[in-house]
């Protein structure tokens, strides 16, 4: 099958490449939008990756080039109209078993940097400074720690924060079993909320999550509690958690995403301006701990994208049952 791979990064050419088998992958660099759509033609799927479009419009345009097959490579799928994809008869795929481990250690490392200074500590012995005045730290042990959202990923990161000697607190629509004989507690949001040090986000982006994290559930946290987000930027009104950062109605935000993050997120902007204002203001916040989204980013996570998407597009062709519509990770 010809399959057009659309935001695809420099390295993907190398790990699709040995799993690639006999199908023929055209990479483009170009994000999957409307006005890119026309770059499909000839093939007979996609693979799209996080920031792409694949609204019920560009989903039709697709369609009457005759893609028939959308392949993800990403865990999200809220940038795709499943209910367009159903209306077109087109086939969704995915990779169910992606491991959960790569972007729950994103966020266990964003969190041990915001709680020791490291961006700041590294900073200054590379300058030559090694003065350790206003590095003062704190312990993860015994910190009380919220999961909202305990699907896989979040569930390998209460795990994690057991290890640590952490009380674990979580939020979630479906309980899981094993958490709560593990001494997880499950609460409301608000309880949760306002109980914990350290608040780390692991649910889809939906509409009843969309700014899950706003100026009131913000005005709930400690004052000097740590907010991290691995799993997508609008969960979190950015601008709200910037003015409770300068007003320190919040101790700090570590994040792997951000809401308008499909403009700048995996280019290279340093030698041209960046004319997102939130953005500059999130980016050089002292409080502030922020990545391009590379939690997915470890070889082993690459090695199981890549050879589990090219088999399922393989097992499509074969006429065996494929995996559609719905995530099995979040």
């Amino acid at each position: 099958m010809n399959i057009a791979f659309f935001s695809t990064l420099p390295f993907e050419q190398t790990w699709f490449d040995q799993y690639a088998g006999h199908h023929r992958i055209t990479y483009i660099p170009q994000t999957l939008a409307p006005e890119t759509v026309y770059l499909a033609e000839g093939h007979g799927a996609v693979c799209a990756f996080v920031n792409d479009d694949l609204s019920r419009h560009v989903l039709e345009d697709l369609q009457e080039l005759g893609v028939r097959v959308v392949g993800m490579r990403c865990i999200g799928l809220d940038n795709v109209d499943q209910e367009a994809l159903s209306d077109f008869g087109m086939t969704l795929l995915y990779v169910p078993g992606y491991s959960p481990y790569p972007v729950a250690e994103q966020a266990v490392t964003l969190l041990m940097g915001m709680l020791r200074h490291l961006p700041e500590a590294s900073q200054r012995v590379k300058s030559g400074n090694f003065s350790i005045n206003g590095l003062m730290g704190s312990n993860l042990h015994n910190k009380t720690v919220g999961v909202v959202g305990t699907g896989h990923i979040g569930k390998a990161f209460a795990r994690i924060m057991q290890g640590f000697g952490c009380k674990v607190l979580a939020y979630d629509i479906r309980p899981d079993r094993k958490l709560l004989e593990s001494g997880v507690q499950y609460l409301s949001l608000s309880e949760l909320l306002h109980a914990a040090d350290v608040v780390s986000l692991h649910c889809p982006l939906t509409p009843l999550t969309d700014y899950l994290i706003d100026e009131k559930t913000l005005s709930i946290m400690k004052p000097n509690a740590l907010l991290i987000n691995t799993s997508r930027g609008r969960l979190v009104k950015t601008g709200a958690v910037l003015d409770a950062l300068d007003a320190k109605k919040l101790g700090g935000y570590a994040a792997d995403v951000y809401e308008r993050e499909q403009a700048y997120f995996h280019y290279d902007f340093s030698t041209q301006p960046i004319s997102d204002d939130l953005l500059n203001r999130l980016r050089v916040h002292p409080n502030v701990l922020l990545t391009a989204h590379q939690g997915f980013l470890t070889e082993q996570a690459m090695e199981q994208i890549s050879r589990s998407l090219m088999n399922q597009i393989s097992f499509y062709e074969n006429g065996q049952i494929a995996l559609v519509t719905k995530a099995s990770m979040c």
